[in-house]
């Protein structure tokens, strides 16, 4: 039984104030508190064994400078073991509470302060909403908006207005670059033309300019996208393009457009009355034409999958049946595996009605195993009628149709630039199966490839020049591929087909021996090599001595010297067809050699065969422009698309920066 005494004792000892309690500061983890002499105790780090000042006699030092020693990452130990270091010391985290606010804060020395910016924040706000197509309604969204206050209560909220002005003068900043970047084309520019459509019938034309630049190197930027109320007038497309050759200053320098958009005889004399006006050579506007082969191909394999469209949904119905249902699927596999199917990694899909090419790939996997789908209980109510033989026959058959056209436009998606010379081969081949194959006695194979044979027919009469032109201007072809391609298209009518391309490239030749001093191409902006600095300082030379007039006399006497430059060119030996070869860079290591046929051969070769992005290259249905979109003006669509192809080509300077602020 405890005395008075000692229960008073008791009382008093947990009344006072030097009581031991257990420290709840993060800094305790870190150091050990030990009396050094009588009322004098000093705080020791575990990690330096450094001590601090901790308490002598009643006056206490506190932990403030314990937490800097921790938290600005002085202590010598924990900078030698930065792979192991001890946690750092987190503002108010020492009491376990999440509202305490402290006095002062520390930063590591690693992290640079910057103060804080609020013109900068609405800067990256319109980046982010034009790089990643966010809404610019966002900025006024309750969860946005509780966020960004949050992170940052000193930034003022932005309202709609607000962003849509702040992403247009990202759109004006950026287009000046664009524009410098296009004054120092040293070629022509060709156009693509992609329509899209919208719920309000609205039609946007997105104009994409391509170009060679300096290092001849081939280029592409978004240049316009131009709302036209009546997308399927006579003059739409026209007075798109005359809105982007006025808006950038293209007049004179635009040499091909390519579109994707069904256009009647009408608007085609609108675009190449205007385009002529503008460009009054280039062969009379005859290259200034071309149709998308992406939308040619997309549409002759429509027609090949709407003649066997019964056949075809009786196939998708069997896929169907087996992919909706675990257990078929099991079965089917387990059928697969006792039939010893070749191809058992190959596995079914449904596919997607809106991009052909996956409708091809279902068909070629399902007929594959159509020993499987013959094994299925024909009995059970949920599965379709079996394809018979005539339908897997079918199948065959369009799945023939379907390959060339699968790929050619392979090449699309697979080639970042591809090029006229590819899609000559690819065109030609096309051709030839297609005039075999018309001819045969099969009724349903004749029905399909006479549909095909019409439009690709109608591709090449629009588009052979220009792919056999470019072809001229490939070293390994010359004009001996058309001839051996126009001999087997053509036969006894072949000399007539081949002597308009030759005669077509020559007459191009001229005009462009025709330009203003030929002979004295503007090389010394087209990029550095090895030997611009010798040519410089012989051009110095020249003009020191007073030859000026030296070129003007050249021209005069040797012009027929000059035309015979193509000639030159087409009678030396064919180069090797090595695989990896680059057309534009032996043009560039030959520019000195034909300095005339190197210009005409870079805008040649600058031409695109698609207006289809990589994307939609395979897309049965046109593209449209979502809603939200349509109810913008059409100057902050434009801005908003242009403004996102833009900023991808940003030097990695400014498109890798991170941006650190102190919120």
């Amino acid at each position: 039984m405890e005395t008075p005494e000692e229960n008073n004792a008791l009382v008093v000892h947990e009344s006072q104030p030097n009581k031991r309690r257990k420290k709840k500061s993060i800094v305790w983890e870190h150091f050990t508190i030990e009396t050094v002499s009588a009322g004098c105790r000093r705080a020791f780090c575990k990690q330096c064994k450094q001590s601090f000042a901790y308490s002598t006699g009643s006056k206490v030092a506190g932990t403030s400078h314990l937490k800097r020693h921790i938290a600005k990452g002085t202590c010598p130990a924990v900078l030698r073991n930065q792979g192991n270091q001890l946690t750092p010391y987190t503002p108010g985290s020492g009491n376990g509470s999440t509202t305490e606010t402290p006095k002062r804060r520390y930063r590591s020395p690693s992290s640079a302060y910057v103060p804080f910016d609020g013109d900068r924040c609405r800067h990256e706000i319109a980046r982010m909403i034009i790089m990643h197509d966010y809404p610019l309604h966002m900025v006024e969204h309750s969860g946005f908006v509780t966020f960004a206050q949050n992170l940052q209560p000193r930034f003022g909220m932005v309202s709609f207005n607000n962003v849509q002005g702040d992403c247009v003068a990202t759109y004006l900043r950026e287009k000046q670059n664009v524009m410098k970047f296009i004054e120092g084309m040293p070629g022509r520019v060709c156009l693509t033309l992609d329509v899209w459509t919208s719920r309000q019938s609205l039609g946007y034309v997105f104009l994409t300019g391509h170009f060679i630049d300096s290092d001849w190197k081939p280029q592409r930027r978004v240049l316009n996208v131009v709302m036209e109320p009546y997308p399927d007038s006579d003059s739409a497309l026209s007075h798109a393009v005359a809105c982007c050759l006025s808006d950038w200053s293209l007049e004179g320098k635009l040499f091909s457009v390519t579109y994707n958009h069904p256009v009647g005889e009408p608007g085609l004399e609108n675009l190449r009355s205007l385009l002529c006006i503008k460009n009054p050579l280039i062969l009379n506007g005859q290259l200034l034409i071309g149709n998308c082969i992406a939308w040619t191909l997309c549409s002759m394999a429509k027609d090949v999958l709407w003649a066997g469209r019964d056949v075809v949904k009786k196939i998708r119905d069997c896929v169907k049946y087996v992919k909706t249902s675990e257990s078929h699927e099991e079965k089917f596999f387990e059928l697969k595996q006792q039939l010893q199917q070749v191809n058992s990694e190959k596995s079914l899909f449904l596919d997607d009605q809106s991009k052909w090419n996956t409708t091809y790939q279902m068909l070629v996997v399902a007929s594959e195993l159509k020993l499987v789908f013959s094994c299925l209980d024909a009995s059970d109510p949920d599965y379709k009628e079996a394809p018979s033989l005539e339908d897997w026959r079918q199948i065959d058959t369009i799945c023939s149709c379907l390959r060339p056209l699968y790929d050619a436009a392979n090449i699309l998606t697979s080639t970042a630039t591809p090029t006229a010379i590819t899609f000559f081969h690819e065109v030609w081949k096309i051709q030839t199966d297609l005039a075999r194959s018309v001819a045969s006695e099969d009724p349903f194979v004749s029905t399909v490839t006479k549909a095909m044979q019409e439009k690709m027919s109608k591709y090449w009469k629009d588009c052979s020049l220009v792919l056999a032109i470019a072809v001229v201007m490939d070293p390994r072809f010359k004009m001996k591929l058309v001839e051996f391609s126009f001999s087997k298209l053509y036969g006894e009518d072949a000399p007539a087909y081949i002597k308009i391309v030759d005669d077509g490239i020559h007459e191009l030749f001229l005009e462009y021996v025709a330009l203003p001093l030929p002979l004295t191409p503007t090389y010394a902006e087209e990029g550095n090599n090895e030997n611009s600095m010798k040519e410089d300082h012989q051009g110095s030379l020249l003009s020191d001595i007073g030859l000026t007039d030296f070129d003007v006399y050249i021209m005069d006497t040797t012009s027929q010297q000059m035309k015979s430059e193509l000639d030159q060119y087409l009678e030396e030996s064919l180069l090797p067809r090595v695989h990896e070869f680059d057309v534009l860079s032996w043009w560039k290591l030959n520019k000195l050699k034909y300095p005339t046929l190197s210009k005409m051969a870079r805008d040649i070769l600058t031409i695109p065969v698609s207006s289809a992005a990589l994307d939609s290259v395979f897309d049965t249905v046109t593209k449209e422009v979502d809603q939200y979109r349509c109810s913008l003006r059409p100057e902050t669509v434009e801005a908003l698309v242009c403004a996102k192809d833009w900023l991808q080509y940003a030097s990695p300077e400014i498109s890798n920066a991170v941006v650190k602020m102190e919120f």
